[in-house]
C-alpha cells in the first residue's frame, strides 16, 4: 500500500469512532428535542364562540353588538328558564343534584366545611318564613338591608329575598355613618341583617336619626348589652337562628318574583356627594350574567365541579353576579374567612377554579411574585427563560398550565391560588397589560378583564379567552347595544373611532331610587345611558377604554389631563404603592400624594443601609427624589406628555382605605375627599416646585 494512502487507513477508527459519537450525540439531542415537544405540546384549544378578529359588528348607525346575537333584547341571548335570581337557584338545585352548595373554613383543621344546595335552600325557605312571621310581607314594597361582610348568612339572606319577592338593600361595610343613615332613611328600612356586634351598635347608637329602622337581625351572637341598649331606643333585636327557628315553625311556600320585578337597589359608593340607589330587576340581572352559561363565555362549560372564591363585597355587583352564575351552573361558592390579610391562605385551601378579583390585588401579585424571582441569578435566569417560552405560547393565543416548565417552574406559583384556576376574572379598574400577560404565563390561566357599571349590572365589554391582546376589552356582551358620541370639548369625535361609551341592553338599570333628576342625567332623549367613559373602537370590533369623561380638568396652558390615566400609568412603579394624582385649573402640571409600598422601599433603604421606620423614610429628600425619578421614568415609557408628568409628590405613610374614607368600598379614590384631606400639603407641593 502506497505510503501516501497509510496514514489515511490508520485514520479510519479514529474516524468512524468520531463519526459514530457525532451521530450517537446528534440522535440523542433529537430524541431529547422530540421528548420535550411531547411534553411541551399544547391541546387542542376550544374555539371561542366569539372569533378574536370579529369581536363586534357594526350596524349602519354607528352602533355595535355582539356577533352571536341579532337583537339583545330577544331571547336568544338567555337562557329558557332563568329570568329572576329565583329560577338561577332553582336550576342549580337540579342540575347539581343535591352537590355543594356553600361553604366556608371550620373545624380543627380549618378545612371547607359545606352545604349543599338542599340544604341551603331550606335553610333560605327557613329564614324567608321567618321574616314573614316577624312581619315582613312578601311584595315588592318589602326592602331589607344587609349590613355585612361577604360570609354564608349574606347570600342566606339575599336568597330567602329573592324566594320570597321581597328587594335587598346593601349596606357598604365602610361607608360610613352618614351614608349608612342616608341609604336606611331614604329606603326607609325597618329591618336590616347585620353580622357582628360593632355593626349593630353603630346603627343602634345612630337610632335616633334613623326612625324608619325597627329591628335588627344578628349573624353573630347576641350579647345582653346590644339587646338592651337597642331596646333602649326602640329596635328590637333579634338572632340569625331565632329568625330561621321561627321559620321551621312557621313554614311557608315561596313567592317566586317576575323578571320585571326589582331584585336590589344597590347603591353605589359616590365619589361625591350622597349615594344613589341603583335600581336592578331580576330580569337585568339574570340577562347580564345568562350569556355566559348560554355560550360558554369563559371558554369552558362552568359546572358543579367548578369552584369560586367569594371575597369581594357583596353589596358590589361584581361578585353578586359571579354568585347568580355559580349558583344557576351548580356550582360550589366558598367564602373567605373575613381577614384579608388570610385570603391566600384560605384560597390554597379552597381550591377555587373561578376567582374574581380586582387589580389591586393581581399588581401585588405580580410585585411579590417578580420580587422572589430575582432572589439570585440562576432562579432569575431560569424564571426569565421560562418566561418567554410562555409568552411566545401566548403570542399565539396558547394559555395552559401543562407545559413543561409549568412543571418546572411554575408549580410552586401556581400553588399559591390552589393550582386549579381555569380562569381569573378582574373588573372595577383598569390593569396593565404587562400584569395581565405576567398573571396568564405564571398561573397558566386565562385572565379576563371586564368593562362595566353597576347601572349596567355588570360587564358591558369583556375579554374573550382566545383573545391575549391586551390593547382593548373586547367587543360588547351580547345583552347590550353600545355607540360612541362626539365628546369636542377633549377632541373626541365618532369620525375618528372616539367618543363617550353610550349603552342600551336588557340589563341596564331603571333609573336612581327617588332621584329623577339623576336619573335624567345619565340617559339621553333616546335612552341611552352614558357612561361617562371614552372608548375606541378598534378595527376587529372590540373596545378600548381611552379615557374618563369625568374627573378631566384643565390645566392652566388649556390642556386636559386625566387624573385617573396618570395614576394608572405610575401605580407600575415598584415603588408606589397607592396614588392621588391632583390638579390645578391655575397650574400648568399636577402633583400627586403617593402612599410608598412599604417592602419595596424597606428593601431599598436595607440595599443603602439606611435604618428607619417608614414614617421616617417618607421625609428623606433621597427617598423622595429616587421616587419622584422612578416615577418619571415610568411616565415617559407609559407615554405621558410633558404637561401630564407630576413635578412634585407628598410621601405619606399612611395607606388611603375604606376605613379612613379615602377610598370607596370598591378601593377607589374618593378625588374630593383626598383633595380636601391634602389640601394644606397640595398648596406646598406647589410652592415647592415654584420656588
Amino acid at each position: 500500500m502506497s505510503d501516501y494512502v497509510w496514514p489515511y487507513v490508520q485514520l479510519l477508527p479514529a474516524v468512524s469512532g468520531t463519526m459514530w459519537g457525532v451521530t450517537a450525540g446528534g440522535v440523542g439531542l433529537a430524541l431529547a428535542i422530540t421528548v420535550y415537544r411531547c411534553l411541551n405540546r399544547p391541546g387542542p384549544a376550544r374555539r371561542h364562540p366569539v372569533h378574536r378578529l370579529r369581536q363586534g359588528i357594526e350596524l349602519d348607525d354607528g352602533v355595535y353588538q355582539s356577533p352571536l346575537v341579532t337583537d339583545p333584547f330577544s331571547e336568544e341571548c338567555y337562557l329558557p328558564d332563568v329570568h329572576t335570581l329565583y329560577e338561577g337557584f332553582q336550576r342549580g338545585l337540579r342540575i347539581s343534584r343535591n352537590g355543594k352548595c356553600l361553604g366556608k373554613r371550620g373545624g380543627a383543621e380549618g378545612h371547607y366545611q359545606w352545604l349543599t344546595y338542599a340544604e341551603v335552600f331550606d335553610r333560605v325557605k327557613d329564614f324567608g318564613s321567618g321574616l314573614l312571621e316577624l312581619g315582613l310581607c312578601p311584595r315588592q314594597g318589602t326592602f331589607l338591608g344587609i349590613y355585612s361582610l361577604s360570609r354564608i348568612e349574606w347570600t342566606l339572606t339575599e336568597q330567602a329575598v329573592n324566594a320570597y319577592s321581597m328587594v335587598v338593600v346593601p349596606l357598604y361595610d365602610s361607608l360610613g355613618r352618614g351614608a349608612t343613615s342616608f341609604i336606611i332613611n331614604q329606603a326607609e328600612l325597618e329591618t336590616v341583617v347585620c353580622d357582628s356586634e360593632n355593626r349593630a351598635m353603630s346603627l343602634v347608637r345612630n337610632a335616633k336619626k334613623t326612625p324608619s329602622l325597627k329591628r335588627l337581625i344578628m349573624m353573630d351572637a347576641l350579647s345582653e348589652r346590644l339587646v338592651v341598649e337597642g331596646r333602649a331606643v326602640g329596635v328590637d333585636i333579634k338572632s340569625f337562628s331565632y329568625v330561621e327557628d321561627l321559620g321551621r315553625s312557621h313554614p311557608r311556600e315561596p313567592v317566586p318574583p317576575k323578571p320585571e320585578d326589582l331584585a336590589t337597589i344597590c347603591y353605589t359608593s359616590g365619589t361625591t356627594g350622597d349615594p344613589k340607589g341603583v335600581m336592578l330587576s331580576h330580569f337585568n340581572i339574570a340577562a347580564n350574567v345568562d350569556f355566559i352559561t348560554k355560550f360558554d363565555f369563559f371558554g369552558f362549560r362552568v359546572t358543579p365541579d367548578d369552584v369560586h372564591m367569594s371575597y369581594l363585597p357583596l353589596p358590589h355587583m361584581f361578585e353578586r353576579c359571579m354568585q347568580f352564575m355559580m349558583f344557576t351552573n351548580g356550582g360550589q361558592i366558598g367564602f373567605y374567612q373575613g381577614d384579608i390579610k388570610r385570603l391566600t391562605d384560605d384560597i390554597a385551601e379552597l381550591k377555587p377554579t373561578i376567582f374574581a378579583t380586582v387589580p389591586r390585588l393581581l399588581n401585588r401579585l405580580y410585585d411579590k411574585i417578580l420580587s422572589a424571582s430575582k432572589t439570585n441569578r440562576f432562579k432569575s435566569l431560569i424564571f426569565n427563560l421560562a418566561l418567554r417560552a410562555k409568552l411566545a405560547e401566548i403570542n399565539r393565543h396558547i394559555v395552559r398550565n401543562d407545559s413543561l416548565w409549568d412543571r418546572l417552574v411554575f408549580g410552586k406559583v401556581q400553588s399559591i391560588l390552589g393550582g386549579r384556576l381555569k380562569c381569573i376574572i378582574t373588573g372595577s379598574a383598569p390593569i396593565s397589560p404587562l400584569v395581565l400577560n405576567f398573571l396568564r404565563c405564571v398561573f397558566g390561566c386565562q385572565v379576563l378583564e371586564g368593562y362595566g357599571q353597576t347601572e349596567t349590572t355588570a360587564p358591558i365589554a369583556l375579554h374573550i379567552p382566545d383573545d391575549c391582546d391586551t390593547d382593548y376589552i373586547g367587543g360588547p356582551t351580547p345583552c347590550h347595544y353600545v355607540k360612541l358620541t362626539d365628546v369636542p370639548d377633549m377632541g373626541y369625535f365618532v369620525s375618528e373611532k372616539k367618543g363617550e361609551i353610550c349603552v342600551k341592553g336588557p340589563d341596564v338599570f331603571s333609573g336612581y331610587y327617588k332621584s329623577p333628576e339623576k336619573t335624567a342625567e345619565v340617559f339621553d332623549e333616546e335612552g341611552w345611558l352614558l357612561t361617562g367613559d371614552i372608548g375606541q373602537w378598534r378595527e376587529n370590533g372590540a373596545l378600548k377604554i381611552i379615557d374618563r369623561k369625568k374627573h378631566i380638568m384643565k390645566l392652566s396652558q388649556g390642556e386636559y389631563i386625566s387624573p385617573e390615566r396618570i395614576e394608572s400609568v405610575y401605580t407600575r412603579c415598584p415603588f408606589v404603592g397607592q396614588i392621588y394624582v391632583h390638579g390645578n385649573s391655575l397650574k400648568a402640571y399636577p402633583v400627586a400624594i403617593v402612599v410608598p409600598d412599604p417592602e419595596e422601599i424597606g428593601s431599598w433603604a436595607e440595599r443603602q443601609a439606611i435604618e428607619a421606620s417608614l414614617e421616617d423614610l417618607c421625609l428623606k429628600k433621597v427617598v423622595k427624589e429616587t421616587i419622584l425619578s422612578d416615577m418619571l421614568s415610568q411616565g415617559c415609557s407609559g407615554g405621558l406628555l410633558s404637561y401630564e408628568q407630576v413635578r412634585n409628590i407628598y410621601l405619606e405613610p399612611r395607606a388611603f382605605s375604606v376605613e379612613n374614607g379615602l377610598l370607596t368600598p370598591t378601593f377607589k379614590n374618593k378625588r374630593p375627599l383626598l383633595a380636601k384631606s391634602y389640601a394644606e400639603k397640595l398648596r406646598e407641593l406647589y410652592d415647592e416646585a415654584e420656588a
